[in-house]
């Protein structure tokens, strides 16, 4: 497994963008790219950098997921009827670490992914350890008893930082989520503007 310890950190000095919208964020500090030449100016990008920033962005948005799965998600998201940059965000949004970032049990995707590693999280009462686990509509998604008094779960639940989807119906008090249905791209929030379609060129080339 990578290491991506740094990697939130890392994602939005790259990008010169507040991907997650987090307060913390080093780029509400300073908007440039991190090394010597971070503070360079940057010329005119060509089509292939745009897109290829683009996916970046996207997949480092969902935890800074590795290009072999991120790649085989988009692979699936062509196959699937549709247009193929809706289907990739409803795949990336039907991961069970996106549900858990998404429900509030944890306040980033990287904590998410860290989370159901340790065992932490149930789907329709069994154990699901795995972060790319992909969810069904009608799943219940919950943090296991043993786990609710956890302070990183609390207090994720008790931020006003980020509000719920409609496509989540969560119970705070029982610390349940029920994945009621695969949004469309318009209905995620994302703080920043995401745009799948240049992600699909990119693979397309």
């Amino acid at each position: 497994m990578s290491k991506r310890n740094s990697a939130k950190y890392k994602i939005d000095r790259r990008m010169g963008e507040n991907i997650w919208g987090r307060p913390k964020s080093p780029v509400n500090k300073r908007a440039y790219g991190p090394g010597q030449h971070g503070q360079n100016r940057r010329g005119k990008m060509s089509d292939f950098g745009t897109q290829l920033r683009a996916k970046q962005k996207l997949k480092g948005y969902y935890g800074n997921i590795l290009e072999k799965q991120f790649r085989r998600t988009y692979d699936q998201a062509t196959r699937m009827k549709g247009d193929a940059s809706e289907n990739l965000i409803g795949l990336l949004e039907c991961r069970l670490d996106a549900i858990v970032y998404r429900a509030k049990f944890v306040p980033t995707v990287f904590s998410a992914r860290q989370f159901v590693n340790h065992g932490h999280v149930l789907v329709n009462g069994k154990k699901v350890n795995i972060p790319s686990y992909r969810c069904k509509v009608g799943d219940v998604i919950e943090v296991r008893e043993k786990s609710r008094t956890m302070a990183l779960v609390l207090e994720a639940l008790e931020s006003a930082e980020r509000e719920l989807p409609d496509y989540i119906s969560v119970d705070p008090k029982a610390m349940q989520a029920t994945f009621a249905r695969v949004p469309s791209f318009d209905e995620v929030p994302y703080p920043v503007v995401m745009e799948p379609n240049l992600v699909v060129e990119f693979y397309s080339r």
